[in-house]
Protein backbone atom coordinates (compact mmCIF):
# COMPACT_ATOMS: atom_id res chain seq x y z
CA UNK A 1 0.00 0.00 0.00
CA UNK A 2 3.07 2.22 -0.62
CA UNK A 3 2.10 3.49 -3.64
CA UNK A 4 -0.42 6.46 -4.34
CA UNK A 5 -3.57 6.72 -5.67
CA UNK A 6 -5.10 8.72 -7.84
CA UNK A 7 -8.74 9.36 -8.08
CA UNK A 8 -9.56 7.15 -11.24
CA UNK A 9 -8.14 4.56 -9.10
CA UNK A 10 -10.56 5.38 -6.42
CA UNK A 11 -13.41 5.41 -8.01
CA UNK A 12 -12.95 2.29 -10.36
CA UNK A 13 -12.02 0.93 -6.67
CA UNK A 14 -15.36 2.03 -5.42
CA UNK A 15 -17.24 1.12 -8.09
CA UNK A 16 -15.27 -2.51 -8.05
CA UNK A 17 -16.39 -2.92 -4.79
CA UNK A 18 -20.57 -1.73 -5.00
CA UNK A 19 -19.74 1.26 -2.35
CA UNK A 20 -21.53 4.20 -3.11
CA UNK A 21 -19.44 7.45 -2.25
CA UNK A 22 -22.01 8.07 0.76
CA UNK A 23 -21.07 5.04 1.96
CA UNK A 24 -17.30 5.20 1.74
CA UNK A 25 -17.61 8.66 3.08
CA UNK A 26 -19.29 7.65 5.76
CA UNK A 27 -16.87 5.10 6.49
CA UNK A 28 -13.27 7.08 6.00
CA UNK A 29 -15.28 10.26 7.64
CA UNK A 30 -14.45 11.96 4.55
CA UNK A 31 -17.18 14.49 2.51
CA UNK A 32 -18.74 12.78 0.57
CA UNK A 33 -18.26 15.99 -2.22
CA UNK A 34 -14.61 16.18 -1.02
CA UNK A 35 -14.51 12.18 -2.62
CA UNK A 36 -16.01 13.28 -5.32
CA UNK A 37 -13.51 15.87 -5.87
CA UNK A 38 -10.90 13.14 -5.65
CA UNK A 39 -12.80 10.72 -7.87
CA UNK A 40 -12.93 13.61 -10.69
CA UNK A 41 -9.32 14.98 -10.21
CA UNK A 42 -8.33 12.14 -12.57
CA UNK A 43 -5.13 10.97 -12.77
CA UNK A 44 -3.97 13.66 -10.15
CA UNK A 45 -2.27 12.01 -7.02
CA UNK A 46 -4.03 11.87 -3.47
CA UNK A 47 -1.89 13.62 -0.81
CA UNK A 48 0.25 10.32 0.49
CA UNK A 49 -2.17 10.78 4.16
CA UNK A 50 -5.45 10.33 2.05
CA UNK A 51 -4.26 7.79 -0.06
CA UNK A 52 -2.82 5.51 2.96
CA UNK A 53 -6.02 6.40 4.40
CA UNK A 54 -8.25 5.38 1.90
CA UNK A 55 -6.73 2.36 0.59
CA UNK A 56 -7.03 1.17 3.99
CA UNK A 57 -11.01 1.55 3.77
CA UNK A 58 -10.56 0.11 0.42
CA UNK A 59 -8.52 -3.01 1.80
CA UNK A 60 -11.05 -3.77 4.21
CA UNK A 61 -13.88 -3.78 1.54
CA UNK A 62 -11.74 -6.06 -0.82
CA UNK A 63 -10.09 -4.02 -3.25
CA UNK A 64 -6.83 -4.89 -3.88
CA UNK A 65 -4.72 -1.60 -5.60
CA UNK A 66 -2.81 -2.94 -8.41
CA UNK A 67 0.66 -1.15 -9.16
CA UNK A 68 2.62 0.03 -12.32
CA UNK A 69 4.83 -2.52 -13.69
CA UNK A 70 6.03 -4.33 -16.28
CA UNK A 71 5.00 -1.30 -18.62
CA UNK A 72 1.33 -1.85 -17.49
CA UNK A 73 -0.62 0.82 -15.74
CA UNK A 74 -1.86 0.52 -12.24
CA UNK A 75 -5.25 -1.28 -11.40
CA UNK A 76 -7.58 -2.67 -9.36
CA UNK A 77 -9.17 -6.16 -8.31
CA UNK A 78 -10.84 -7.69 -5.52
CA UNK A 79 -9.43 -10.56 -3.25
CA UNK A 80 -11.73 -13.09 -3.27
CA UNK A 81 -13.13 -14.32 -6.16
CA UNK A 82 -16.79 -14.42 -6.71
CA UNK A 83 -17.29 -18.62 -5.34
CA UNK A 84 -15.33 -17.24 -2.15
CA UNK A 85 -17.60 -14.10 -1.63
CA UNK A 86 -20.75 -16.73 -1.93
CA UNK A 87 -19.12 -18.75 0.15
CA UNK A 88 -18.52 -15.78 3.30
CA UNK A 89 -22.17 -14.89 2.67
CA UNK A 90 -23.82 -18.14 2.60
CA UNK A 91 -21.88 -18.62 6.09
CA UNK A 92 -21.97 -15.37 7.43
CA UNK A 93 -26.43 -15.43 6.75
CA UNK A 94 -26.49 -19.02 8.44
CA UNK A 95 -27.39 -17.54 12.06
CA UNK A 96 -27.64 -19.74 15.16
CA UNK A 97 -26.24 -18.41 18.03
CA UNK A 98 -22.84 -16.72 18.72
CA UNK A 99 -20.56 -18.61 21.00
CA UNK A 100 -16.83 -18.13 21.47
CA UNK A 101 -14.38 -19.58 19.00
CA UNK A 102 -11.76 -20.81 21.60
CA UNK A 103 -12.13 -24.19 21.47
CA UNK A 104 -11.05 -26.05 25.39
Amino acid sequence: MSDQLSGRLLAAARVLAGVSRAELAQVTGYDSDTLRLFEVGGSALLSPADSARLQSVLDDFGVVIVPEAGGMGAGVRLKFTRQDTKQITRLEGEGGLIGSDDVP
